[in-house]
């Protein structure tokens, strides 16, 4: 293949026009591949999943569970905190901030994280504000990992974490987890990594773990044996942790959520994520921060800083407010993060016995948006006589759902690695964290797909 690419005139230094181009003609092979991202991740990325689903469910009308945040609004405070600062006499609101952290917002997450890590936080050293917990994640993938290390994900993983690695160009390696029966019913607490596994997947190229608790898509709050076992692995192989918080309000039962940096040798090796998002129900506001020791908020604040400058200054602001009146009732039924828990929890039992009565099996989440459901009883009745095709049946039944039943749910093998894919073509991915309006439809959809 032949390209036209530009180049200066043949003319003297004196009298050379830097505008004056002609042409020469180059073949592909001359071309720089440097910029090239494989073809493989290309067509991946292209083709994902959840792009094509959500499309499909808007042009089929479809109830929509497949996508990850909730359709109700916030709570009132903070969305007047916002109102009151973009209408209050401080103009400076409407300026850059401080290029780390806006300092209202950094104070209190100093305060909130000192207490919860059992750790004196400093806010200037030891946290960074970004666009989203997602932005975090990614200045962490461009900053503390580098081409050919290896970083260990636990399947399910959240799909972002592996393209952001890939395209970094470190590798990575997953360890899967599996359910067992215990007799105690279907839940995401029965779900669970091999030891050996784990420790098996350390090389002398393993830069890093990515912990994701609660865990999206399934919903499991890691114990604290579980987590033990991960930070001792970490201390002795020096490895650093990425633990992904940002559910730690969505808890549900008696299930706590523990924090892994507060474990003994942990803090100086771990990096957390959280999200004003995920906690104010404020997902487009696109407010995040990462928590950890200088030397590594230092490295981030840096990418930060050479790469988006500063986040908004508004959001953060709001976000401060917020988190300022949560500081003066956490724990209490005053707390928005209290009376959210219990309300998603509600819904997450309604819509577990929506599936079950439909014919699904629901594994109960601990923690989350999500709840995933087994569709081995019903799967053979939607794709058992298609054509054999090479995706994944979760794939197949998800876009049969979207099309004949009106009803979006995201298939579990997006989650996993091509290797562990077998592991989990039975299951899908549903939100619960919606209206209740929006439950009750997916309820008719449910009830009618039992009697035909």
């Amino acid at each position: 293949m032949l390209f036209r690419t530009p180049m200066l005139q043949n003319l003297s230094p004196r009298r050379r026009n830097p505008i004056a181009l002609s042409y020469r003609t180059v073949t592909a092979a001359e071309m720089s591949t440097n910029h090239v991202v494989s073809k493989s991740m290309q067509h991946r990325l292209a083709n994902d999943p959840m792009l094509v689903l959500n499309k499909m469910a808007s042009q089929n009308g479809s109830v929509n569970l497949g996508l990850g945040f909730p359709n109700f609004p916030p709570p009132n405070h903070i969305t007047q905190a916002l109102a009151d600062a973009a209408t209050g006499e401080n103009h400076m609101l409407h300026h850059y901030t401080r290029p780390y952290g806006h300092p209202r917002l950094v104070n209190i997450l100093a305060r909130l994280y000192s207490n919860l890590l059992s750790i004196s936080l400093d806010p200037l050293d030891h946290i960074l504000t970004t666009i989203g917990a997602f932005q975090g994640l990614s200045s962490i993938c461009q900053s503390l990992i580098h081409p050919g290390d290896e970083v260990i994900l636990l399947e399910p993983f959240y799909s972002p974490y592996r393209n952001m690695l890939e395209m970094r160009g470190a590798v990575p390696v997953f360890v899967p987890l599996r359910p067992y029966d215990d007799g105690s019913g279907q839940s995401s607490a029965n779900w669970v990594f091999d030891k050996a596994e784990l420790q098996n997947a350390v090389t002398n190229k393993t830069k890093a773990i990515f912990l994701n608790t609660p865990m999206n898509p399934l919903g499991k709050v890691f114990d604290r044996e579980e987590l033990l076992e991960i930070s001792d692995l970490c201390i002795k192989h020096n490895l650093l942790c990425v633990t992904d918080e940002v559910y730690e309000w969505l808890i549900y039962g008696r299930k706590q959520h523990i924090r892994i940096a507060s474990f003994p040798n942990m803090w100086e090796r771990t990096v957390t994520l959280g999200s004003a998002g995920k906690s104010f129900s404020v997902t487009g506001w696109k407010v995040g921060w990462c928590i950890g020791p200088k030397h590594l908020i230092k490295v981030l604040q840096n990418y930060h800083f050479s790469s988006i400058r500063t986040s908004p200054t508004i959001s953060q602001e709001a976000v401060a407010v917020a988190l300022e009146k949560e500081m003066l009732v956490l724990n209490t039924p005053e707390s928005y993060f209290y009376t959210l828990s219990k309300d998603m929890e509600g819904k997450r039992n309604r819509m577990c016995k929506y599936l079950d009565n439909a014919g699904f099996q629901a594994i109960t989440p601990d923690g989350g948006y999500y709840i995933i459901a087994d569709i081995s009883s019903i799967q053979a009745r939607s794709v058992g006589n298609e054509e054999k095709t090479d995706e994944a049946l979760d794939y197949r039944f998800a876009k049969w759902a979207v099309t004949e039943k009106k009803l979006c749910v995201l298939p579990m093998s997006i989650f996993y690695s091509e290797n562990h894919r077998h592991l989990c073509e039975k299951y899908v991915r549903i939100c619960f964290v919606k209206t209740d309006e929006t439950l009750e439809k997916a309820k008719e959809i449910l009830d009618d797909w039992k009697q035909n």
